[in-house]
């Protein structure tokens, strides 16, 4: 059964830094793209990096690019996300997933969640 267990979640001002991690167990395939996706109150589940078992392709929507950092440790089954220059709009549950398909199109496995809140 395949885990994703996400940390490093917690509180910071506007304009401070998050480093998320998240370590994935149980894996049976070889081929997959892990990534981030955030979900504040009331809106939709968005998502935020992806970067594929290579660590060579990487995907951030365009109004987070130059913000957030993903990187991968495979040595470690972990990804991180580097979160700088946080703003109060960047409050949300953060969550990682895997696909063993395009990350942007189906969403295989979940973590349970970590809540980034950035206050002004």
């Amino acid at each position: 059964q395949v885990q994703l267990v996400e940390s490093g979640g917690g509180t910071v001002q506007a304009g401070g830094s998050l480093r998320l991690s998240c370590t994935v167990s149980g894996r049976t395939y070889s081929d997959f793209t892990t990534g981030w996706f955030r979900q504040a109150p009331g809106k939709e589940r968005d998502i935020v990096a992806a970067i594929h078992w290579s660590g060579l392709t990487t995907y951030y929507p365009d109004f987070l690019r130059g913000r957030f950092t993903i990187s991968r440790d495979n040595a470690q089954n972990t990804i991180y996300l580097q979160m700088n220059n946080l703003q109060p709009e960047d409050t949300a549950v953060y969550f990682c997933a895997e696909s063993r398909a395009a990350l942007t199109r189906r969403v295989d496995f979940w973590g349970q969640g970590t809540q980034v809140t950035v206050s002004s």
